[in-house]
Order: structure tokens, then sequence, then C-alpha cells
């Protein structure tokens, strides 16, 4: 009997990306299972490999660009995605504003700016994109979107009429907002943030104090910024008529959430559900005799809202097994079971480095897969 297998993992951090993860589990599947139908469905939950897993779902192109770093004065050259339609367009936040992009000495969330987020938006504009759907996830920034939204034309003053510098600490400095030079494209454009944070933008919860340390801050720069973002958020309520400071997703990416919420009329929604949608998952695990998937670490916080519960989610209202293979396997991961995730499987051949497993993840999952099916060839 000719099974058929649809694989849909997410990438795996540092180790091989969603796109070349499909490719170890066929070749795993087809050393036991020659004949198989296999579907491959690369995926991703609004963060890293968003752009790619949407691309390779729907026939799109990658278009480079280069645009401004986390730190202004530095260039980078890097891509955003155009599906097939030609009139979608997929951004990445990380790609321009990420923090893998500056060394870690390097990192001060009261300097760095998504300012180059804001050029891939309008690179996107130029490209005739009528909608855009941006992941948020992996910022190096504090910023508020204030970078963002003055690549877009939007001009922030201090009291005396001089136009703020860039950088989560200059909002401290803002006295009024000026949009009446916001690109006009941006009202005829639907902006959709794909992203799972629901933190608001300030407070004990807000992206200062969650998010701020892994970015480069001390505990008096988190003090600071926060303070920054909570008089940013009041001079937007009194300029603009909008309460942003408690708006849930609003501390995305250290306030990008706000800037996208505020100065481009953005709706939110799941990233991972985002993508399902785009990637015709559904329809796809539908014709499937087995589901695939994995990510690098798998623990009880997958269920909140990553990739192979999202997977999962789908397969169990048609009671399909759900395979899922990951790099190391953490606590209370037994939670998953009864999300609809049939088995998990660690990948790790044996006790080694980090370094020696990310370098060996295709061989590792390839081998897993393997395994897994001879299993099922009973």
């Amino acid at each position: 009997m000719k099974r058929t297998f649809v694989l849909a993992p997410d990438s795996f951090k540092e180790s091989m990306s969603a796109k070349v993860a499909c490719n170890a589990m066929e070749r795993g599947i087809r050393k036991v299972f020659p004949n198989a139908e296999i579907i491959h469905v690369p995926m991703a939950d609004g963060g890293e490999g968003t752009i790619d897993a949407l691309v390779d779902g729907n026939e799109g192109t990658r278009v480079e660009v280069t645009v401004s770093g986390p730190l202004p004065t530095e260039k980078v050259t890097t891509y955003y995605g155009l599906l097939a339609d030609k009139k979608t367009a997929v951004i990445e936040m990380a790609k321009a504003n990420g923090i893998e992009l500056l060394a870690e000495e390097k990192r001060n969330p009261l300097v760095t700016s998504t300012y180059g987020t804001g050029e891939m938006i309008q690179a996107a504009l130029d490209q005739g994109a009528k909608t855009i759907i941006i992941g948020i996830g992996g910022s190096v920034t504090n910023d508020g979107g204030a970078g963002m939204a003055q690549a877009l034309g939007v001009r922030f003053f201090d009291s005396e009429n001089r136009e703020l510098p860039m950088g989560g600490g200059a909002l401290a400095a803002l006295s009024r907002i000026d949009t009446t030079e916001l690109d006009p494209r941006i009202k005829e454009t639907e902006i959709i943030i794909a992203s799972d944070v629901t933190n608001p933008l300030t407070g004990p919860k807000g992206a200062s104090v969650v998010f701020g340390p892994q970015k480069g801050a001390t505990p008096e720069m988190v003090e600071e910024l926060d303070k920054a973002l909570a008089h940013y958020a009041e001079v937007i309520e009194r300029d603009l008529g909008l309460e942003i400071k408690e708006q849930p997703g609003a501390g995305a990416a250290g306030g990008l959430g706000a800037g996208l919420l505020v100065f481009t009329e953005a709706k939110m929604q799941s990233g991972i559900e985002l993508v399902i949608e785009l990637t015709h998952l559904e329809e796809k695990i539908v014709q499937a005799d087995y589901v695939f998937t994995g990510e690098g670490g798998m623990d009880f916080q997958t269920k909140f809202g990553k990739t192979p519960y999202g997977v999962a989610k789908i397969a169990k209202k048609y009671n399909k097994p759900v395979l899922a293979c990951a790099g190391y396997i953490g606590e209370q991961v037994e939670v998953l079971y009864e999300e609809g995730i049939t088995a998990i499987f660690g990948i790790l051949a044996k006790a080694g480095s980090l370094a020696e497993a990310l370098k060996s993840g295709e061989e590792n999952l390839e081998r897993t897969v393997e395994n897994i099916a001879r299993v099922l060839i009973s």
C-alpha cells in the first residue's frame, strides 16, 4: 500500500532551515518507503524562516534589498518575499534589525533602531505590494517602532523642534509627532503582524523589562527604556488619539508591535495560524497517512503558538498521527501528547558539544526519521 507523508517542520535554529529539514526527513523515509507520496510544507511561526516557508509554499520569489541594520549607520543586504500573486510581500524584521546581526558587545537598545524594517516595508510598497505580512520575532531593538515609522515619513520632534535621533533612548525627549508626511500608500495597504507575543508596551510585562536584557540592556537601561516607551505612549495618545500602552502585543519586538499598530493600522494574527493558512497545510494533511513535524527544541512552551503545536492541532481534527523530532526535549513535554502529537523523538546520536549537534543536524534528523519509518512499515 502506498503511504502519504506530510512533512511540516519548522527550522532547527542555527542548524537547518525548514526546507532543509524537509529534505532530510524525505531521505529517511525513502530508505524505507521508496515509492511513498511525500508532501513538503516547510513551516514557521512568524519568526525566523517565515519568508522562506511562505515563499517556498506559494511559488514566490525572494527580492534582495539593502537597508539600515540595527545600528542605522551600518547597512545590511537582505531580502523579503513576494508571493506568487505579486501583491503579497512577506518581511521578517530580524533580517534587517535582528539580534543575530549585531555582535554581543555592540548591542545597546538605547541606540538600535527599526529604521531598516521601515525601509523594507517601503521597498515592498515600491514593488506594488497591497498586503504586507511582517514577522517580528528576534529583534535587537527597543524603539517602539519609531525607527520604522521614521523610514515611512513620520517625524518625531523634541521640545526645541529638533528631530529626534534614532533609538529607544531618544524617545524620552519626544515632544510631538507629525504624521503628515507618512507614505500615503500605507493607507491603501493591508499590513498583518505575524506574532504570538501578547506583552504590553510597558510595565513589568512590557517590552523593556521582559526582553530588554537579552538585547544588551543593563538594569539601569531597562528602567530608562521603559520610561521612554511610557512617555512615547502618552504622546501618541495626546497627538494621535490612540491608547497603545496596554494593547496586547504592543510590546513585541521592543515595541515594534505598537509602532505598526499605530502608524500602519496593522492587524495582529497568530504567526503559526497565518503560515498554516497561506501554505494550505490543512488540505494537505487531509491526504496524509502520517504527519512529521519538529524544530530545534520542544518543551511545555511549544504549546504556546509554536509550529509543532499548530501542526498537531490541525492533524488532530482528522485523527492523523503526528511524529515530532527535536534537537532537544525539555521539561513537561508530555503536555503535547494531549494536543495531538503522537510521539516525540530526540535526534541526537550521542553526547557532544552544541557545535557538533548543530553541524550534524541533517544527518541526525535523516537517521531518526528512517528509524521511525522502519517502525511504521509493519
